[in-house]
């Protein structure tokens, strides 16, 4: 990790940032520096950009730190809440070791344990008749159906640039959780809509806004050639919502895994459909449901076959 030289004085909360963004700078954390950029950004423009960084340490500003974030993620699932919280202390971590700071003005806030869901997969009739909406704009429709057919998890995909794309042999270079590269593979639906949404770019993210970017953003997150910049994860995650009625992006991949397993893929195939390392973090994704267990209880009753 670099150190950044210290100041005569402590450096301002947009400094200290940029700081500790810049030790990110490596390929395999180009994922992480994207999503914690979002993170700080909310809180450079809560606290300002003059504040001094070491002014955390005050219990006042710590206090108000930590109603803050309560305020803005509070109501959030227990991984968004946890993820948003991992960025700011990845960043105070950083600052005390510059001897910026010298508590953590994050301490009063906690973690959030995941409660046991099996209910999150989708059935495939609602799956279908989800990607198959007309009123839909081509954007969502590729973005969601990419989603399901290559169970990839949704910052994976919305990383994507198009320069990652083999569109010939239907598959794209991705970064999984922790920075490890993998390829993702699609079938015959994605593959007719994808030159649809490009429209022949060579360039830039793969889902971008609709509208230029409001904000400077870095030239890897923008379309140079109108302006517009990637989607975020937050906006792609409203907008499934709404169309929806409450159900998540991540249940596309939950739902294509689960499917999967129903289909009869074997531990190693799903693990690489998943990009997970581990049986046990696979475990809770390929769980069958119920209808497909029923099923496979009347296919094997030896009194259904007289």
């Amino acid at each position: 990790m670099r150190r950044i030289t210290q100041r005569a004085e402590a450096p301002t909360v947009s400094e200290a940032i940029v700081g500790y963004l810049a030790t990110l700078d490596h390929p395999e954390t180009a994922g992480t520096r994207r999503v914690y950029a979002s993170t700080l950004r909310q809180l450079h423009e809560h606290l300002g950009a003059e504040l001094p960084v070491a002014d955390l340490d005050e219990p006042d500003t710590a206090k108000r730190l930590a109603g803050w974030f309560a305020d803005r993620w509070g109501s959030s699932a227990p991984a968004t809440f946890n993820r948003n919280l991992d960025a700011i202390r990845a960043a105070v971590g950083y600052w005390h070791d510059q001897d910026w700071l010298a508590s953590d003005p994050t301490r009063s806030v906690r973690r959030r344990g995941r409660a046991p869901d099996r209910t999150k997969a989708l059935s495939r009739a609602d799956i279908e008749a989800l990607l198959a909406r007309e009123d839909l704009g081509l954007r969502e429709r590729v973005l969601w159906r990419l989603l399901y057919e290559t169970a990839a998890r949704a910052n994976e995909v919305l990383a994507l640039d198009v320069k990652d794309l083999d569109l010939r042999n239907r598959c794209a270079k991705v970064r999984r959780k922790g920075g490890a590269a993998d390829t993702i593979v699609w079938q015959t639906a994605t593959a007719r809509l994808l030159p649809r949404l490009l429209r022949g770019r060579t360039s830039g993210p793969v889902f971008v806004t609709d509208r230029r970017a409001r904000v400077e953003l870095p030239p890897s997150d923008l379309d140079l050639a109108t302006g517009r910049a990637r989607l975020s994860y937050r906006r792609a995650a409203e907008l499934f919502s709404q169309a929806t009625g409450g159900a998540t992006l991540h249940q596309l991949r939950h739902s294509a895994l689960t499917h999967a397993a129903e289909d009869g893929a074997n531990t190693a195939t799903l693990l690489a459909y998943s990009g997970h390392t581990s049986v046990a973090s696979l475990a809770r994704y390929a769980r069958v449901s119920p209808e497909a267990l029923a099923r496979w209880q009347q296919q094997r009753d030896p009194a259904r076959r007289r």
